[in-house]
């Protein structure tokens, strides 16, 4: 199984994203969406964030995730590359992100996500693996 694959959709940019489990399938959703913005081949691990959120469901709290993932790169300039999850719940995640400060000089730019949306959103297990649709508002 993939880990993710890209959407076509028209006028936006969306990630199906698999996984085992669901932790797996977040962090994939996360490493798709990372590629829409750059090629993570020139991505380091230089620096490591802690990266927590809370939401009333499953489905919203992909879309605060991913939310927070973009808030990082916007703010700080922090894109991540590898991502480990210390814990998700139905209402709570937290995790460790390793990558580095984006650099436009070293890092090529692709799409300028502004954020993860509701529209069309899916967190679904189906027999043994999890998948997740979601757009991206560019």
């Amino acid at each position: 199984m993939e880990a993710f694959e890209t959407l076509d959709i028209s006028g936006d940019a969306g990630i199906k994203a698999y996984g085992k489990n669901i932790e797996e399938a977040f962090v994939n959703s996360a490493v798709g969406m990372y590629s829409l913005i750059t090629n993570l081949e020139g991505i380091e691990e230089a620096k490591r964030i802690t990266v927590s959120c809370d939401s009333h469901s499953l489905e919203g709290l992909l879309v605060s995730w991913l939310n927070e993932l973009i808030f990082s790169l916007d703010a700080y300039g922090f894109i991540g590359k590898k991502i480990s999850v210390k814990s998700l719940n139905n209402n709570r995640i937290e995790a460790e992100v390793s990558g580095e400060d984006f650099d436009p000089v070293r890092h090529e730019r692709k799409l300028l996500i502004k954020a993860a949306t509701y529209h069309r959103l899916r967190v679904e297990r189906i027999d043994d693996h999890w998948e997740v649709d979601v757009i991206f508002d560019i």
